[in-house]
């Protein structure tokens, strides 16, 4: 039978739940036990697809094609594993359920209420990863005391009560606040949530408690002592240089050996993370320097809309034995200021995905400076489209070249809906979404760096480039070196007299991961670290 542990937040949001979760996942499966994880979102969005990225952050698309919080980015990284849309799903989805199976007449005429029926599905969900893995670790979003989490919370609780007492597992993370004008952290936000939580009826096993300031042990046994836990199982979690570190830290915690022994199952005296140590030291002491890439987008003032590019980043980085430094830079700033100031000093550019026509005016600008000024370049989805209307209108001298997007009068759609997208109502779930077959042309770049002629990446986007203009466009020079399997659409295109300048429809950033970094950022990284000297 499968063990559950389940992860809950307290006192405030943004703690980290979805790092402390995927690095626990990492430590059981390196114990050698097949893990699932799942991330629950209290919101009645049907998924975050259609919310704003500067409420939400960025839409982490899975090889099935799911809109996923963010967090399940986290997981795939740290589990180097591919996960579905059953790792993820919403108050939203488990009404729309619910709904449904009323209309149908599953019920046999009861009154559908919260207990049982809503319950009963939630615990459903969560069995059902259990049926293939020996342990499944559960995050809830938000924190305890939110009203649109207890339903979720009291699932777990009847699920606690329903499973063998060594069955499951609950981890409560919280914040120990620091006041300077006392010189001491505060415990007290940590006893409220623990009380509040146990009045729901879920005493936790285990506290990780994080903090800007060294934890000392007096706080440790206060915790431990309101919290009706033994020390030892108040785990310390102060600020650490990057995310990665926080597996050697619970593990230097023996968190894994804790929920093992509980569980009653075997655990390894010191399970090999050598490959995460090593990936580690080259990210926090690289022997070659920095580079300075540049993100060039209109979300730059929240940092989590493009979460899964800085993370490639990071891999890259290490990859490369070499810091990244990420300068975010506004395309609308681009507009305003012009391009050779806003790029000035960066030895790469990046040109994310997004939607929408604010800045991209300013993105086409700074494309246009990194083509003529050879900076190393990597657009991504919007970036490629973005790419084909500079280069039609620069290039190829297609006046007032555009997407039908942002223009839908433009004399030259270059990037335009294909026939069956048009007039499309519904906005949720209707994109070209998840994993498909990419076939590379060798004797260019892209190929180069993959090695390979057949790839699989992640969509996610409604608009392509124009069958109508693709030989124009080759002709002055801009090399199709990918194309959809399925279809033919573009899917990578490249300029050859150029240091590195590689745009992508896909989002390559979703598949790449600490020990096996995507090759489009490992090559951008290395054209800049040249362009750098």
């Amino acid at each position: 039978m499968a063990k559950y542990i389940f992860v809950t937040g307290g006192v405030v949001s943004s703690l980290g739940k979805g790092v402390i979760t995927a690095s626990i996942g990492l430590l059981l499966k390196r114990n050698g036990y097949r893990v699932k994880l799942l991330k629950i979102d209290p919101y009645i969005n049907v998924d975050p697809g259609t919310m704003n990225p500067f409420q939400h952050g960025e839409v982490f698309v899975t090889d099935d094609g799911a809109e996923t919080d963010l967090d399940i980015g986290h997981y795939e990284r740290f589990l180097n594993q591919s996960l579905k849309r059953e790792n993820n799903f919403t108050t939203g989805q488990v009404y729309a359920t619910l709904i449904e199976k009323e209309r149908k007449g599953e019920f046999l005429g009861q009154t559908v209420q919260v207990v049982p029926h809503l319950t009963n599905e939630i615990k459903s969900r969560i069995r059902q990863l259990g049926v293939d893995s020996d342990i499944v670790i559960v995050e809830v979003g938000g924190t305890v005391g939110d009203i649109e989490s207890l339903p979720f919370l009291e699932a777990i609780r009847q699920l606690r009560l329903e499973e063998p007492p060594s069955g499951t597992f609950s981890i409560h993370l919280t914040l120990l606040p620091y006041l300077s004008a006392a010189g001491e952290l505060k415990t007290k936000p940590t006893q409220h949530s623990v009380q509040k939580l146990r009045e729901i009826g879920i005493q936790p096993d285990m506290l990780i408690c994080r903090a800007e300031k060294e934890i000392t042990w007096d706080a440790v046994r206060k915790i431990a002592l309101f919290a009706n836990l033994p020390p030892k199982r108040v785990v310390r979690a102060s600020v650490m240089p990057t995310i990665y570190d926080i597996p050697l830290l619970l593990r230097k915690a023996n968190v894994d050996r804790e929920i093992l022994t509980q569980f009653g199952l075997p655990f390894a005296e010191s399970p090999d993370l050598t490959d995460w140590e090593n990936f580690l030291r080259r990210v926090k002491n690289p022997s070659r320097g920095t580079v300075r890439i540049g993100l060039c987008g209109k979300y730059v003032h929240i940092r989590d809309s493009y979460k899964s590019i800085f993370e490639a980043l990071v891999h890259a980085g290490a990859a490369n034995d070499i810091k990244v430094e990420p300068v975010l830079i506004s395309s609308t700033d681009v507009e305003k200021n012009g391009a050779e100031s806003m790029l000035d000093g960066i030895d790469g550019l990046i040109i994310p995905g997004g939607f929408g026509k604010r800045g991209t005016e300013g993105k086409i600008m700074a494309i246009k400076y990194a083509r003529e000024n050879k900076i190393p370049f990597l657009g991504i989805c919007l970036g490629l489209q973005l790419t084909v209307v500079e280069f039609a209108r620069h290039v190829v001298g297609l006046e007032n070249a555009n997407s039908t997007e942002f223009d839908p009068s433009t004399p030259h759609p270059v990037i335009d809906l294909l026939p069956d997208e048009v007039g499309f109502e519904i906005y949720g779930g209707t994109m070209r979404l998840g994993s498909s077959a990419v076939r590379l042309f060798r004797d260019t770049l892209v190929y180069n760096l993959y090695r390979q002629e057949i790839i699989h990446e992640r969509h996610r986007h409604r608009y392509e480039v124009n069958r109508a203009y693709r030989q124009q466009l080759e002709d002055a020079g801009l090399t199709v070196s990918g194309e959809a399997v399925d279809s033919g659409l573009v899917e990578v295109v490249e300029i050859k007299d150029h240091p590195f300048f590689i745009a992508s429809q896909f989002h390559p950033e979703f598949k790449s991961r600490p020990l096996s970094p995507h090759p489009l950022f490992v090559g951008l990284v290395r054209a800049a670290m040249k362009q750098n000297g």
